[in-house]
């Protein structure tokens, strides 16, 4: 326990959890998404065990990120999955006159979104954890134990924001859509065609709103207008 009593250690500490804070904001936004169909006393359950479950998904992606970036095709597969995902919570989303969503929906199928958007979401951002943490996993696993609450937080914030402005669910799913694009156009294959040609990450982030935003909204138009025929 020596390493605790070191200058490096406690460096190494708040550098992880600083860069934890600045790339969990599109965490807590997929978790807002997720569970906020669901009814109010699940919520709680679904961001805690959705962000527990997230966090240790990272410490084992982290041993495995730098091989994972490698393979071709990984994150065209996973930005279309992030893609699906942000039409399916926008399309989703059925709310009352008043704005606020009806409660539905299961706690495992929310978490289970959450699982698969974060370890899609998070095979860039473990790289720059690691390379902090410099094969310290006490270091790694404490770090990122300390930043649960910060994602539970953010999530609990963005739920309640999300019921006072309908449009942050809007946003969100752009934000997931972006990210989505942004994945696809990174993928190993097309690595050197996109260094290439920088306006392409911007112009496949933009399409990846475009789809999610687009369909998710035609999706709820649909659904509205068939409301009343069904009545």
């Amino acid at each position: 326990m020596e390493f605790l009593s070191t200058a490096d250690f406690w460096v190494g500490l708040v550098k992880i959890i600083w860069i934890n804070i600045i790339l969990s904001g599109d965490n807590a936004v997929v978790i807002a998404l997720a569970a906020r169909s669901l009814p109010p006393e699940q919520q709680r359950k679904a961001i805690l065990f959705g962000s527990g479950a997230a966090v240790v998904l990272r410490i084992v992606l982290t041993v495995v990120a730098a091989k994972l970036l490698e393979l071709s095709f990984l994150q065209v597969i996973g930005g279309v999955l992030l893609l699906w995902i942000g039409y399916q919570l926008l399309s989703g989303d059925e709310g009352d006159e008043d704005g606020h969503h009806k409660g539905t929906g299961t706690m495992m199928a929310a978490i289970r979104t959450i699982l698969i958007a974060d370890l899609v979401m998070s095979l860039d951002n473990v790289i720059a954890v690691a390379a902090t943490a410099q094969g310290n996993m006490v270091l790694l696993i404490l770090g990122l134990a300390i930043s649960i609450p910060l994602v539970v937080f953010g999530s609990t914030l963005m739920i309640k924001l999300m019921g006072r402005f309908p449009i942050i669910v809007t946003l969100g799913a752009a934000l997931i859509g972006w990210v989505g694009g942004e994945t696809i156009v990174n993928d190993h294959l097309m690595q050197g065609y996109t260094m290439a040609h920088p306006w392409l990450h911007y112009a496949a982030a933009a399409t990846g709103v475009v789809v999610v935003v687009g369909l998710g909204k035609f999706m709820q138009l649909r659904s509205a207008s068939r409301a009343p025929a069904d009545a």
